[in-house]
């Protein structure tokens, strides 16, 4: 990589703060979204089936066009790209509430889902290249400050939905705003190239064998992730036929417990181990996911999708963490977790619908409950070293030492 010369203190602590800026953006797109469907749903005559099957296209649209993110980087450089594909992003926002019936809506999503992809694969190289600059853990705050847009997004709903506000009018002012927000973010971002001369990436990059089963960590956290982002709402409304003010809260209580989470997320890695924090996460989220569907009523589901959100808010960037210490090739590992992690959020939405069509949203939850517990199970995974002084980590220390005095394990000495 190629690109800004400066890379004082100063400098990374400004693109550090940009980048987390165009996270948030990216996670208010999101947020802005998901409070509404229940108003996208019902203005485009849609059933619980056929709601999930439309939000499938996501998942098609980003499986088709996050390979070519990286491509993108290389022939634009890593400012130029963010630059381009946020902004796709952010006006994407508009699409979806225009849609008058089902077969638009899914080609609408399908663009939206393309746009979310590309945009989410080059920000998240951005932060780790940023991250290896610093020289320390930032993709914890990162993906918090996406949650603190998507709270923000959800917030910004929740009073819309409350007010009556036509979801067009809604969305075409939020992407306004956010592609504004987003295009100033970017100007304080690191400028990084390629080598023009040198190879440009792959279409896909299978992951590695020691790769899969921290895919599959990641897999069940954001399941649970998006299965909350996109259907709290519907089943506060349809399940406890509560109010679209208070069926909207529920996505802004899922979205707040994550972003805190993720937020202080470094600091209780570094003191209890990314094994410790991901099992007392499932357990967590697992408590919640039973407080949805064992107690049917309004407040207990609101606690539940708060405990949710809590219990996996680190599990992703702790998944990235351990890809990249994981073989001997970081990248290819950490690439093919993200496409596994994305992958499952984007097909939980549909994945949702369609066991709610079949049975109801309550045993489409108790499958969301499920995984959430396969965390407590699988959580050992995680547990990956780093070579001695390697930094950007984030997740090596005191912890690691603990965890691995309780195995009787001999320090990694290698060089």
């Amino acid at each position: 990589m190629t690109g800004d010369t400066d890379l004082s203190p100063a400098r990374l602590r400004r693109a550090r703060y940009a980048i987390a800026a165009v996270f948030c953006a990216h996670g208010a797109v999101t947020g802005s979204f998901a409070t509404r469907i229940p108003w996208i749903q019902e203005h485009a005559q849609l059933s619980a089936g056929t709601l999930g099957l439309a939000l499938a296209f996501p998942a098609v649209g980003a499986a088709l066009a996050m390979p070519l993110a990286g491509r993108i980087n290389h022939r634009f450089g890593a400012r130029a790209a963010l630059r381009g594909l946020l902004v796709l992003w952010t006006l994407s926002l508009i699409l979806p509430s225009l849609a008058p019936n089902l077969l638009v809506l899914c080609l609408v999503l399908l663009v939206y889902g393309a746009t979310a992809g590309m945009s989410d694969v080059a920000m998240n190289a951005l932060g780790v290249e940023t991250e290896n600059r610093l020289g320390r853990s930032i993709m914890s705050s990162l993906h918090g400050m996406w949650s603190v847009g998507a709270l923000l997004g959800s917030a910004a709903g929740t009073v819309a939905a409350h007010a009556g506000t036509d979801a067009r009018l809604h969305h075409l002012v939020a992407a306004l705003v956010l592609t504004a927000c987003g295009l100033v973010a970017v100007q304080g971002v690191l400028d990084l190239r390629s080598d023009r001369e040198g190879q440009a990436p792959p279409h896909f990059a299978l992951p590695p064998r020691s790769a899969l089963l921290i895919g599959a960590i990641g897999f069940c956290a954001v399941f649970a992730e998006g299965a909350s982002l996109d259907w709290s709402a519907v089943y506060l409304r349809d399940v406890l036929h509560t109010d679209a003010g208070l069926a909207a809260a529920s996505t802004t209580a899922f979205a707040l417990t994550m972003a805190v989470a993720r937020l202080v997320g470094d600091r209780v890695v570094d003191r209890f181990g990314p094994v410790r924090t991901v099992r007392a996460g499932g357990v967590v989220a697992t408590a919640g996911g039973l407080l949805v569907v064992g107690v049917q009523h309004p407040a207990g589901a609101l606690a539940g999708f708060a405990l949710i959100g809590l219990g996996i808010a680190v599990v992703v960037p702790l998944a990235f963490a351990a890809a990249g210490r994981s073989g001997p090739a970081p990248a290819q590992a950490i690439a093919g977790v993200a496409t596994i992690t994305y992958t499952s959020g984007l097909i939980a939405p549909s994945a949702i619908g369609a066991v709610a069509d079949a049975t109801s949203l309550v045993v489409s939850f108790g499958l969301v409950t499920v995984l959430a517990f396969a965390l407590v199970v699988g959580a050992s995974v995680l547990r990956q070293k780093a070579p001695v002084g390697q930094s950007g980590g984030g997740f090596t220390g005191k912890a690691e030492r603990d965890e691995r005095d309780e195995r009787d394990e001999p320090a990694d000495i290698r060089p």
